[in-house]
């Protein structure tokens, strides 16, 4: 217990002490480059110059301050404009009625150390009492600043722990939208996550698959392009190399400029700043690399100090997004006239004065722009600095709880988190008509006007607007350009082209090239039967079934439907040697029927001789239905008319070999065989055998018909139209039947061969159904083994070589007896009375 009272008495003991300690400044104090005291005070830091002068460090005595140089006009005017914002608000009855607003401006010379310290004085003041004590609280409610984001970090870290709100005019890194690490950081420009999609989305409008990114090697750059190089590979483009560097690093610039000096890329996407963009510049004058077509970002795309003598050869036609474009009325008056009255201190201090002996040498190279301001309606960033300057007025408006008549409580004492939430709620509309708001990030709306470096005809360079983007419309509607309006690296007409490979066109499709990325690669011809109908296809597509690629495998067309026609030499040959047989036939016929009297005709039953040339008459006739386009009913005629000729015929051939042994069992003593198979019989025989074969047919015809079938199974390339079988034991019956026909009438004609006769037919049925049965057992592996229309092309000639082979076997012999050998046309030689060679 006694251990827990001298503890509190010792934490009250030191806190006493710190209630009582003086605040006093460790080295010199830091004034403002420009101030004026108010009731509020608002705080700014700008790059008022942008080179530093440090002086020799020698440690023999103190450092000498450090001097700033290079009047950086840009930020300049971003002081003046919030000097002149700060005055409108003081004048106005409306905002802040009967509060003052004070300002404390200072310069950092861009350089860091200079940033620091220009915080720490803006944090703890530049002078104190003697009685002042340290209450923690900042005398500045706000800070508008820095211009660049790295020095922005700085600001936002160090003001961060003490709730001051910082707000910039041009700070745009995405990383200062994390609320977690800047909660208390406020933009009136957008979020470069916006900036650097818009990057990708540009480069990809253009066709441009092949690009080079360089970036400044600081947190705006490195955020920046990272936030680039995922969109780009989200929408397709491929970046050949991505390289970065600082401003003070001479001789990685010169690496980078070499790399991009062997690159094939003739885009580069350039995230830098001004200050690299001018050192880029130089070595690439210096390296003499022209023709790249610059893509650029709002830090340096209308930079001013980039045009020099020259410049146009390396940027010119370079495309990017800029700060719109802002006139504020009354501001470019100010800065030649009230400006210089009111608020620059050496036109109101003379000699010594109480502000630390203001020595106004150090305001000399400001005084020479006091009549100059051309550059004003180019000025960018001022009107950011302008609405900043208002948003802090607003919050400080509702914070002190003004009324338009009754004015502000003064003597409310504002906390900084205070100013901060107030900051996240404003909403107003400026004069120029900007509304004026802060998201969930603290950021401001993404809107760009996109230019275009253009040569007017006296040399000038201007940055003439082709377009714009605006984050808050659809996403299809975000970006418009005017391509027409555009001029292209080095002053081309033309837009230049930037690819790994070139585009593939229809009919080939990408094949990625190992190990290279996926904008590189080769054009690979559609395999047969697929196509590509659009360029830079990655895939080709299958026709459907019935259709197949062109020739240039950019379309999908109907498949060549093949079959065999009365038109092609194939078909005219067939129907030829078709029609051949016929005349044949009927020559044979002819001449049969004109000497029907004669022994030979009469001789084993002419009535069967005539059926049989009948019978193959129609035989040829049937080949010529395997002709032609198949239907639904030539494909029934066709199978059907080939099964039941071929019966008839082989019916016809049976009979007579039946006949043959019939006629010589009858010349036996005491045999009565003939009177069992007479004509009537003969002929019945012959109606029996093909009236089974018409009951196949009918029974195959109604169970599972031939029709007309599609095959692209054997060729790819082309449909196959020929005859389904429908059913295949139909067919096989069919066959089979004529083949058992066929055996039979060999065999007997085998067996009668030897029987005695100056004209035995059995030997010449024998070798003619021994060639039938020859041409169709060869006919079974050649069916099967034909493709397309040669198929039918083997059944026609089998159908053909099996009809002559029984006509010329059977009838040519008699023919050349009648023709040629009249004198064995006798009954006696037919008997064998007269001695003869036998056939």
């Amino acid at each position: 217990m006694l251990l827990f009272l001298c503890t509190l008495l010792l934490f009250h003991h030191l806190q006493t002490m710190v209630e009582n300690t003086l605040c006093r400044i460790m080295g010199e104090p830091k004034y403002p480059l420009l101030s004026r005291d108010g009731d509020v005070t608002i705080g700014g830091i700008f790059a008022v110059h942008s080179k530093l002068t440090l002086s020799s460090f020698e440690f023999t005595q103190k450092p000498q301050p450090l001097s700033c140089s290079s009047v950086n006009l840009r930020d300049f005017r971003m002081a003046q404009i919030m000097i002149f914002a700060i005055e409108e608000i003081n004048r106005s009855e409306s905002l802040l009625p009967n509060v003052s607003v004070g300002y404390q401006i200072y310069d950092n010379c861009g350089s860091r150390l200079f940033s620091i310290n220009s915080t720490m004085a803006l944090l703890n003041g530049h002078e104190f009492a003697a009685d002042d004590r340290c209450n923690g609280q900042s005398l500045i409610h706000a800070i508008i600043g820095e211009s660049e984001s790295s020095a922005t970090v700085i600001l936002s870290r160090t003001t961060g722990p003490f709730k001051i709100p910082v707000i910039s005019q041009s700070a745009t890194c995405e990383c200062l939208s994390n609320r977690k690490d800047y909660p208390s950081f406020f933009r009136t420009i957008a979020s470069d996550y916006h900036q650097s999609r818009a990057l990708a989305y540009i480069v990809k409008h253009f066709g441009w698959s092949w690009v080079g990114a360089v970036n400044t090697d600081n947190d705006y750059g490195n955020n920046g392009m990272a936030i680039f190089l995922k969109t780009a590979q989200e929408e397709g483009i491929c970046v050949e190399y991505s390289v970065k560097f600082y401003r003070t690093e001479t001789e990685k610039l010169k690496k980078v400029v070499d790399i991009i000096k062997q690159g094939t890329a003739k885009v580069i996407v350039a995230f830098l700043t001004s200050f690299e963009m001018n050192n880029l510049l130089e070595q690439l004058s210096i390296q003499n690399i022209t023709g790249l077509q610059m893509i650029g970002v709002e830090a340096w795309i209308t930079a001013k100090s980039l045009i020099i003598p020259k410049t146009f050869n390396f940027l010119g036609g370079s495309l990017g997004f800029a700060v719109r474009k802002i006139d504020v009325e009354g501001f470019s008056d100010y800065v030649i006239n009230a400006f210089w009255d009111t608020a620059f201190p050496c036109s109101q201090i003379e000699g010594n004065s109480s502000q630390n002996a203001l020595n106004c040498s150090i305001y000399q190279d400001l005084l020479e722009l006091k009549t100059y301001n051309e550059d004003v309606p180019e000025q960018r960033y001022a009107s950011n600095v302008y609405k900043a300057v208002y948003a802090v007025a607003y919050s400080l408006h509702n914070l002190l709880k003004c009324r338009e008549q009754k004015g502000c409580e003064k003597g409310l004492r504002i906390q900084p988190q205070e100013v901060v939430e107030a900051l996240k709620n404003v909403n107003f509309t400026v004069k120029f008509g900007d509304h004026v708001w802060f998201d969930n990030t603290g950021g401001a709306v993404a809107q760009y006007e996109i230019v275009n470096w253009q040569q007017e005809s006296d040399g000038s360079v201007q940055f003439k607007p082709v377009g714009y983007y605006d984050a808050s419309l659809p996403s299809d509607q975000r970006i418009v350009l005017k391509t027409e309006n555009i001029i292209w690296a080095g002053g081309q007409l033309e837009k230049p082209m930037s690819v790994c490979s070139e585009s593939c066109p229809r009919g080939t499709r990408k094949a990625a090239q190992k190990g290279r990325p996926v904008c590189c690669y080769d054009c690979i011809p559609c395999a047969d039967g697929e196509i590509s109908n659009e360029t830079d296809s990655n895939n080709c597509k299958q026709c459907p079934g019935e259709y197949w690629s062109n020739a240039e495998k950019n379309k999908c067309v109907l498949k060549t439907v093949e079959f065999l026609s009365f038109t092609e030499v194939m078909g005219i040959v067939l129907v030829f040697f078709s029609l051949f047989g016929v005349g044949l036939t009927v020559l044979m016929a002819i001449l049969f029927y004109s000497k029907k009297d004669t022994p030979i005709v009469k001789a084993n039953n002419s009535e069967l001789s005539f059926l049989l040339l009948f019978s193959l008459t129609l035989c040829f006739l049937c080949s010529l239905t395997f002709i032609g386009r198949p239907t639904e009913w030539s494909c029934m005629l066709r199978h059907t008319a080939f099964g039941i000729t071929f019966v008839l015929c082989i019916s016809c051939v049976l009979g007579k070999t039946i006949v043959v042994l019939m006629a010589f069992k009858a010349t036996l003593p005491g045999s009565n065989v003939m009177k069992w198979f007479g004509p009537s019989q003969q002929r019945l025989s012959v109606l029996a055998f093909t009236l089974v074969q018409v009951l196949i047919c009918v029974l195959w015809l109604t169970i599972s018909p031939p029709f007309p079938y599609k095959n692209m199974k054997y060729y790819h390339e082309k449909i196959i139209l020929e005859c389904s079988l429908g059913s295949i034991i139909g067919f096989s019956a069919v066959l089979g039947y004529i083949g058992l026909l066929a055996v039979l009438c060999f065999i007997l004609a085998f067996l009668a061969r030897t029987l005695p006769d100056n004209f035995n037919e059995a030997k010449f049925i024998t070798f003619s159904i021994l060639i039938f049965c020859a041409v169709w057992i060869t006919f079974i592996p050649a069916y099967v083994s034909s493709p397309g229309k040669f198929t039918v092309a083997v059944e026609i000639f089998a159908i053909l070589a099996s009809s002559f082979g029984l006509l010329l076997c059977i009838f040519t012999p008699k023919c050349h007896i009648i023709l040629f050998k009249p004198e064995k046309n006798t009954k006696q030689h037919m008997m064998g009375k007269i001695p003869s060679k036998s056939y």
